[in-house]
């Protein structure tokens, strides 16, 4: 009995001590900055033109009930206006000259 558990023990050391370490090739993550920033808006102080692309016939069922002006990293602006009709939610991006932006 001694030697079968001598046997295994020595088995079990030499297995673990012939195990070879291999380098872990991790992969590099790149992380990019978002530059985009968001400015609450009051919904009454938008410009006329959003505000009358906002009155037209394809949106006049939607109520805006919150507003952002979205600056992308190239300097383009929009606003980003939230809209309810009902249960229903949605959101509208809209440039400063009134055009829908998708």
């Amino acid at each position: 009995m001694k030697k079968i558990i001598l046997s295994a023990a020595f088995l079990a050391f030499a297995g673990i001590a012939s195990v070879q370490a291999n380098e872990v090739n991790a992969p590099v993550t790149t992380l990019v900055q978002d530059s985009t920033t968001k400015t609450p808006v009051k919904v009454e102080e938008l410009p006329d033109a959003v505000k009358a692309t906002l009155q037209s016939d394809a949106y006049k069922e939607w109520v805006p009930t919150a507003a952002h002006l979205v600056t992308l990293a190239n300097k383009s602006e929009y606003y980003q206006i939230d809209v309810k009709k009902g249960e229903e939610t949605g959101s509208l991006n809209i440039g400063k000259d009134g055009v829908v932006v998708q």
